[in-house]
Formats: C-alpha cells, sequence, structure tokens
C-alpha cells in the first residue's frame, strides 16, 4: 500500500511539471514521498542598451487647446528631470522629441511616422483630440508602435473602434466627466428641469452632451433640453450663442469647453450675468482652473476637473512636490493634463521595469505593452492605471465653484471625487445599455 501511494505521489509530481524534485537523503521509495523543492530560475541578465532611450510626444503647442497641451508638456519634462536625476529607465537616460499637434491630424500623422521612423522613438506620448487619437490608434497597431495617448480616445461618438488593442493606449473614455456631471448636477440642482448646451461641433463635444443627457434623464426623468448649440471648435467668439442660451431661459447650462475657449466663454458670459441667472454645469472647464478668475466665474457654478485638483483632499505626497516643482518652474498651478501626463510615463517606466524583470534583457514594444495592461502606479493625483481594454483608469474630481481669499481664481467647495466605475462603463458592454442598468 506504501508502494502505490508513493508512486501515486509521485506521478502528481511529475505531471505538475514542477523541476528541480528533490529527494531527501534519509528518505526510502516505498516508504515515504519524494520532497519537492521549488527552484526558481531567473535569465541571465543581457546588456541594457547605452544609447538613451527617445520618447517622443505629440500635443498642442499652440491654438486654443494649448494651455492643456503645455501643461502636459511641462509635466512631461519635470518627469524626465526626475527620472534621469535617479538614474534614468534600467540605467538609459530619457530624451523627448516634442511635435505640435495642432495643425491638424494629417500632419500629426506625419509627425508620428517621423519620430517612430526617422527619430527611432521607442514609445510616442500625447495627443488632446480626439480626432488624432483616432487616427494614432490605428498607426499604433499598424506601425506597431506604443502610443500612451494623454487625452485622445479610440472612441468614434460612443462606441470603439479598436476592440483588440496591442498597442494603442487611449485615455479615460471621452464621456466620462459628461457622466459624472450629470450624476452632479442631479445632486446639487434637483430642481432641474430644462437644460441648454453649448458644445463644441466635433465627436467629443457630441459625445458629451449625449452621454450628459443620457444620464441626466435616466437620474431625472423629468428634465428636457430646450437649446443645442455647437460652435466650431476654435470659435472664440460667443456673442451670438450667449444671446441664444439667454433667450432660451435654461434651467441649467452645460458646456464641456475643456481648453482656453472655455476661459474665454465664462469671460464674455460674465458680461450679461448669464450664470447669475442660470445654474451651471461646466464639466471640463477646471482643465484651466488657474485661469477661472473670481472677477467673471460666480460662486455655485459646477466645474469638473477630471482626473486632478490642485488640492487634493485626502492628502498626497507626490502631488504636493510636483506643485511646489510646477509653481517654482512656471509661476501658476498645474492641471489635470499634468496628471494624465505624468500617469503615461510612470506606467511606461513601470511596465519596462517589470518586462526586464521576467526577460533579463530590454524587452520589445509587445512585452512592455503586455504589463501596462492591468498596470497600477502612483500619478500625481493618486495611484491609477489602466484596464485590461488599455483604457485609462482614474477618479475624477468635480465641484462647485467657490471663491476663496487664498486665490484669485475660483476653486472648488464642495468638491467630489466620483470613481471611475461609476463614469465609465465596462469594456463588455456598450454605453446605452449600461445606462439602462441605472434604473435597476
Amino acid at each position: 500500500m506504501g508502494e502505490k501511494v508513493a508512486r501515486r505521489d509521485w506521478i502528481k509530481v511529475a505531471g505538475a511539471g514542477i523541476v528541480g524534485l528533490a529527494i531527501g537523503a534519509g528518505a526510502t521509495y516505498g516508504l515515504m514521498p519524494p520532497r519537492v523543492e521549488r527552484i526558481e530560475v531567473k535569465p541571465t541578465p543581457k546588456p541594457i542598451p547605452k544609447e538613451p532611450l527617445r520618447l517622443g510626444v505629440v500635443t498642442f503647442l499652440s491654438g486654443i487647446p494649448a494651455p492643456s497641451g503645455i501643461a502636459g508638456l511641462r509635466a512631461a519634462e519635470i518627469w524626465v528631470d526626475w527620472t534621469n536625476a535617479a538614474g534614468g529607465i534600467l540605467g538609459r537616460k530619457v530624451e523627448l522629441l516634442v511635435e505640435d499637434e495642432s495643425e491638424g491630424v494629417e500632419k500629426s500623422v506625419e509627425r508620428f511616422k517621423k519620430l517612430t521612423v526617422e527619430k527611432g522613438c521607442e514609445a510616442i506620448f500625447g495627443t488632446e483630440s480626439t480626432s488624432t487619437g483616432l487616427a494614432f490608434g490605428k498607426l499604433a497597431e499598424e506601425m506597431q508602435q506604443l502610443w500612451l495617448s494623454w487625452d485622445g480616445t479610440t472612441q468614434q461618438g460612443l462606441e470603439e473602434t479598436i476592440p483588440n488593442k496591442k498597442f494603442s493606449f487611449p485615455s479615460i473614455y471621452n464621456e466620462a466627466e459628461a457622466v459624472a456631471g450629470a450624476v452632479l448636477v442631479a445632486k446639487y440642482f434637483p430642481n432641474v428641469k430644462t437644460v441648454a448646451g453649448i458644445n463644441d461641433d466635433y465627436s467629443y463635444g457630441r459625445n458629451c452632451w449625449e452621454a450628459f443627457m443620457s444620464v441626466l434623464k435616466t437620474l431625472r426623468p423629468e428634465v428636457v433640453p430646450v437649446k443645442e448649440l455647437w460652435p466650431k471648435l476654435g470659435e472664440s467668439d460667443f456673442t451670438s450663442h450667449i444671446a441664444a442660451l439667454d433667450a432660451a431661459k435654461p434651467d441649467l447650462i452645460m458646456s464641456s469647453f475643456w481648453a482656453g475657449h472655455a476661459t474665454i466663454f465664462l469671460k464674455q458670459a460674465a458680461a450679461v450675468g448669464l450664470f447669475k441667472k442660470y445654474k451651471g454645469a461646466m464639466v471640463t472647464a477646471g482643465g484651466v482652473l488657474p485661469t477661472l478668475k473670481k472677477e467673471f466665474v460666480p460662486e455655485g457654478v459646477l466645474i469638473g476637473c477630471n482626473s486632478w485638483y490642485f488640492e487634493h483632499p485626502l492628502g498626497w505626497p507626490l502631488r504636493d512636490k510636483f506643485v511646489k516643482e510646477y509653481l517654482r518652474r512656471y509661476g501658476e498651478y498645474p492641471v489635470y493634463e499634468c496628471d494624465h501626463a505624468f500617469f503615461t510615463f510612470q506606467a511606461y517606466k513601470a511596465a519596462v521595469e517589470k518586462a526586464y524583470a521576467l526577460k533579463g534583457e530590454w524587452p520589445t514594444k509587445e512585452e512592455i505593452a503586455n504589463q501596462l495592461r492591468g498596470i497600477k502606479v502612483p500619478s500625481l493625483s493618486g495611484y491609477r492605471g489602466y484596464r485590461e481594454d488599455n483604457y485609462q483608469i482614474c477618479n475624477f474630481f468635480l465641484g462647485l465653484s467657490k471663491h476663496d481669499p487664498r486665490y484669485d481664481f475660483v476653486t472648488l467647495d464642495p468638491l467630489d471625487m466620483v470613481p471611475f466605475e461609476l463614469m465609465c462603463h465596462p469594456p463588455e458592454m456598450k454605453f446605452h445599455d449600461w445606462v439602462k442598468t441605472w434604473k435597476s
């Protein structure tokens, strides 16, 4: 009987594929099963390339979206300085090669290719525009080049265009801030019955309005839209739009303006006291929060700051260190694009190091991509990561504008932190199907 047990145990051990089996010196076959020791075999490390690691950035350096793009680039430069001072990535110093996104999708595509082929960049970062993101997502897959977006996605409307991404890592869903904004409108403005919208006439603006109204009507079925306005992206004279909004007399005005045009719109709206007459939800205007001065932004407007608020309510050492450095260098407070940019570089570095630890040599782009999926790293707003479908995971900060005597711009009080799961539908569901589940 003892021999049968020993043989059975041996078959189990051998069948499990465990290497490094050892039979103890005092063990006698047939009297006791063999003692098993696990031996971890690590690959012999190979030399790491000595040349600097080139990483490309494509972002807006001019035009209406420039405040966002420049803020992200500044954060990337601070990250590079800090990383290089600490020895680089696995000993390789990092070099940034920067290209402008402001001349349109076609030019941006050319610059993506130039950075990849001519300049030998091992990954591309940046991208503010959804239109650019749609092009970069396809290009990254075709060229097998890693692309870690700051804000661009691979969505057409509210639908995903690249369901099985390998090399493209988009930002959080386009509609996230609109979903969060609608939830908080229902919370803070429960008596709203009529809503007017002013959003840019391109995919992001239309996505936000559709998502905002879908969620708000789910939470408050009595709400109806009374005016939809679609100025072109880059437009800077909103006087006729403001007059139309005023004439509609809505309970609430919603806008997804996210860069310099948010500041321009609020300045022009202040001339007629628009947001003193009507409640407001500027779901992404916090992207330029330091430019939203108290003189033209009244208290009580709902403002979204995306993944970052400069005064994190829970405290966060990396945030504090970064804010001090940003103020020292540029004399102003950082905005949410800094967090998106900083995160993508943090994630890339961690993925390279994880892949190297497994392989013992500088990893391929595909191996780095495999480590990016599901990763979690510290960023400026706290820990954040990538979902298994390559989309960013982060929480959002939104709140009501407040005139704090310590600052010349509006702050947020009360401040809400909306979790990722409340803003973004799971990858196996479509947006509207997901929203329908809220009713139950």
